[in-house]
């Protein structure tokens, strides 16, 4: 098997590997994912891939077990923000993953902003057991998705996320944002 340092400069990985992978790496406990971190993606032949980035996707932040941003965007001014995680439209955006990847639905949704803008956290954490290890899960409050992560090294966690009806799991990394 590859390393995910390996496949990530490959760039893709087959579903089965990216999950060969992700049952080989350790578990992450709840304070070790305080913090904000980047995201990008993990590419396994998904309809979602390039999906996040396509809309700058910037990550997540994780303030404490109660409290998380499961979706951090980057604007034209380079200013991140929260989106609130009930607007989004997640069944229609599967049924026509097309949409979202093209260059006016990137100008509708930051033009957008405004509206699909919050602080209010839309998540929390907790530890769950996945695959058959226990490793921290982030859960939406208003949508069926949870995310598992676990480590691929002390900056870095590769994440899965189970969406209820989803038939193949979507894969996306995440990297410890520098202190400033």
């Amino acid at each position: 098997m590859e390393s995910f340092n390996k496949i990530l400069e490959r760039g893709t990985a087959t579903t089965e590997e990216a999950m060969k992978l992700f049952d080989q790496l350790d578990v992450v406990g709840l304070d070790c994912m305080i913090g904000r971190w980047c995201g990008s993606g993990f590419h396994t032949n998904h309809p979602l891939d390039g999906l996040l980035e396509a809309f700058n996707w910037y990550g997540k932040e994780f303030i404490d077990a109660e409290n998380v941003h499961p979706l951090l965007f980057v604007d034209n001014k380079g200013n991140v923000f929260s989106v609130n995680p009930r607007l989004v439209p997640i069944n229609l955006i599967i049924r026509f993953p097309v949409l979202p990847g093209n260059a006016i639905m990137k100008r509708l949704f930051l033009s957008m902003k405004w509206m699909l803008k919050t602080d209010k956290p839309g998540a929390r954490i907790r530890m769950m057991e996945y695959r058959g290890k226990v490793s921290a899960a982030m859960i939406y409050d208003n949508l069926p998705i949870v995310d598992i992560f676990r480590k691929v090294d002390d900056g870095t966690l590769l994440g899965v996320m189970d969406l209820k009806g989803m038939k193949q799991p979507f894969f996306f990394v995440l990297k410890r944002e520098e202190s400033a």
